[in-house]
């Protein structure tokens, strides 16, 4: 039985459970079904037979050997990671400017954070993509356990994962990928590559890109180590099993023939649109992040002018501004930003 159908399964049983909702009382009534649907199946500590499916499933889906679904976010997944394959007085090396979870990971496991730079992208003023050469020198002069590295950036910057991989293994270090914006990457050919099969653990948004619910995440491992007890160690006893069931009905979307085309319907038109805008300059590796500098004014200008016209972009710097498409990202919303755009 799937967690979908687990959660439509009426119970005929008076209950005198956790949650004490009880799928009748309704604090907020507008999330009745979710109410309804918030059941007390099992923790995930020790999960039962429809959870453990789904993850099954999920792990055939991604070809790699495991993977977990995450309920608070990919924080989880990057603490989980660093958990795993760390002991008390490693070092750990991570970017010096990484999303706070990295540091964090590191500060939970007792490991030494060595912190590395990246160069800068002068031309839209963002981090830029990882390299061997950026990293090799580290390795010289410290003993590395494990290497973080966010690929993509929040930018759409994408590091070449299969390189920086064949430095970890030469130096006997685990490689964890913080893809928590690339949680479409597998699901077509149109996006980057994945690190899921390179990686020896790969942390993915699914509310990012993907179309998920915050904050929906996944943890894939392609090493010998199952993170399953380091991810015991911060997780809840009480999943919410309502989430846990749109990851389930999350993937099996992204990897049907419905979903496939829905993407590569969504790269199309943004292609279209960049094309009708030749007065914009277009960074980055993804598609999905519309990274766009106007030479006529800056980057926060630009972002202020968007904002007037009720147009809200994710990120902004003084050289450039990003605006990040996913599932939900309509026609009507990319020629709405066109519209705008081309009358600025």
């Amino acid at each position: 039985m799937s967690l979908v159908r687990l959660l439509r399964k009426k119970s005929i049983n008076t209950l005198f459970t956790t949650p004490s909702h009880g799928q009748k009382f309704f604090i907020h009534n507008k999330f009745r079904q979710f109410y309804k649907c918030d059941i007390s199946e099992t923790d995930t500590h020790n999960p039962t037979e429809a959870l453990c499916k789904a993850q099954e499933q999920a792990k055939d889906i991604y070809g790699v050997k495991y993977t977990l679904f995450l309920t608070n976010g990919s924080t989880s997944g990057i603490i989980a990671s660093v958990l795993a394959c760390t002991k008390t007085g490693d070092n750990v090396l991570i970017h010096k400017d990484a999303h706070p979870s990295h540091l964090n990971a590191v500060k939970l496991a007792g490991c030494n954070p060595v912190f590395y730079d990246l160069p800068k992208d002068d031309e839209f003023g963002c981090y830029q993509r990882n390299s061997i050469e950026n990293l090799e020198t580290y390795f010289k002069t410290n003993t590395i356990k494990a290497v973080i590295v966010t690929s993509p950036t929040y930018e759409g910057f994408v590091s070449d994962i299969k390189s920086i991989k064949k430095l970890c293994k030469q130096n006997n270090a685990y490689l964890i990928v913080d893809e928590a914006h690339g949680a479409l990457y597998p699901f077509s050919d149109l996006l980057p590559e994945s690190a899921v099969k390179t990686a020896d653990f790969t942390i993915q948004s699914l509310h990012k890109t993907a179309g998920g619910l915050n904050p929906t995440a996944l943890l894939h491992s392609n090493c010998e180590i199952n993170p399953q007890s380091a991810l015991n160690l911060i997780n809840t006893t009480s999943p919410s099993y309502p989430l846990l069931a749109t990851i389930e009905a999350n993937i099996k979307f992204l990897n049907s023939k419905k979903g496939k085309k829905q993407i590569k319907k969504l790269v199309s038109s943004i292609n279209e649109l960049k094309k009708d805008l030749p007065n914009l300059n277009f960074g980055g590796d993804d598609p999905l992040k519309i990274l766009i500098k106007s030479d006529k004014i800056t980057g926060e200008e630009l972002s202020n002018k968007l904002f007037e016209n009720k147009i809200e972009d994710e990120r902004s710097n003084k050289k450039s501004v990003m605006l990040l498409c996913g599932i939900g990202t309509t026609n009507e919303k990319l020629e709405r930003l066109k519209k705008v755009l081309t009358r600025l």
